[in-house]
């Protein structure tokens, strides 16, 4: 029966699509950048690639050699050597650097509000990496060093420092630890304000403690902050070099020949470019290796925030 009401009539045609017009306007934003990474980054990597499987002193022509650069990485004693000396170097920075700007960024979410303080925090941040070399140079000389100046009247005495082969290493570190600590102890207080404070008002109902808290609430909430941290640390510690060349040239006695002052030297200063580029690749997988194993182990992928 019918009703005498007419049904609308069918839309027969679709609405215009505004998503090509608004991808191309993200594809242009992102443009300079893309071409920025093919230029400075992708580029370079594949060339790098390609140097690799090649004999070249910079001088001549570059001839290929096949897979024989990287054979002699592997067989090359001095390569293991600065891989072992980056790795201790490694464990010496980032377990102290993480720990430091952990308990600093606690510190500042419950003891320190002013802004000035915070701020002073990221300064040796914002120095140079040979700038601030240069000052710890100057600072822990063994002769003119105010800091063995001060050390001489205790029990403790003067200290090489980076004249030892046993102390260089860890004081490298410490220089690494000071001018990384502000800027890593920002991201650990950027965390902390993420985390919604009901959750400390329910554990404090509940009766948890200081210790508690920290350990069940805080430290898991801050999972994707530390996975951050804790890798571009990683990163950025193998690839530590800029001290190194300032402080100690890989002395004494080689004890602080890092992997990349190694590859430098092979470059610059012996003229073997496409070894120094091998040796680049491998530490690249040793960086990728490092770095899938870590988000895999820290779940890196998720949130315990949702």
């Amino acid at each position: 029966m019918s009703t005498g009401i007419d049904a609308p009539p069918l839309r027969t045609t679709a609405p215009p699509r505004r998503f090509p017009s608004q991808a191309v306007t993200g594809y242009l934003f992102i443009l300079p950048a893309l071409i920025g990474f093919a230029v400075f980054y992708l580029y370079p990597a594949l060339r790098g690639v390609q140097i690799s499987f090649t004999d070249w002193n910079l001088l001549s022509e570059p001839s290929t050699v096949g897979m024989a650069n990287y054979n002699e990485v592997i067989r090359d004693p001095k390569f293991w050597s600065a891989l072992g000396i980056t790795v201790k170097y490694v464990l010496w920075n980032i377990p102290v650097q993480t720990l430091l700007a952990l308990g600093l960024a606690v510190a500042m979410d419950r003891l320190v509000k002013s802004m000035f303080v915070k701020g002073l925090l990221i300064l040796p941040y914002l120095l140079s990496s040979v700038v601030v070399a240069m000052i710890f140079l100057w600072l822990l000389d063994p002769f003119l060093g105010i800091v063995n100046q001060w050390l001489d009247g205790t029990p403790l005495g003067k200290q090489s420092f980076f004249t030892s082969a046993e102390q260089a290493i860890p004081t490298i570190a410490f220089v690494n630890v000071w001018k990384h600590m502000g800027f890593n102890a920002l991201l650990f207080y950027a965390g902390l304000q993420a985390i919604p404070r009901t959750v400390y008002e329910a554990a404090s109902i509940d009766g948890a403690s200081e210790l508690t808290t920290f350990r069940r609430i805080t430290l898991p909430l801050l999972r994707p902050v530390t996975v951050f941290v804790l890798v571009t640390s990683l990163i950025g510690s193998f690839q530590i070099f800029d001290t190194v060349a300032v402080t100690t040239q890989g002395g004494p006695a080689d004890a602080t020949r890092v992997l990349v002052y190694y590859i430098y030297q092979n470059a610059f200063s012996f003229f073997r470019m496409g070894y120094a580029t091998a040796m680049s690749m491998v530490l690249f997988v040793i960086l990728v290796v490092f770095t899938l194993l870590q988000m895999r182990l820290l779940r890196a992928n998720e949130s315990d925030l949702e």
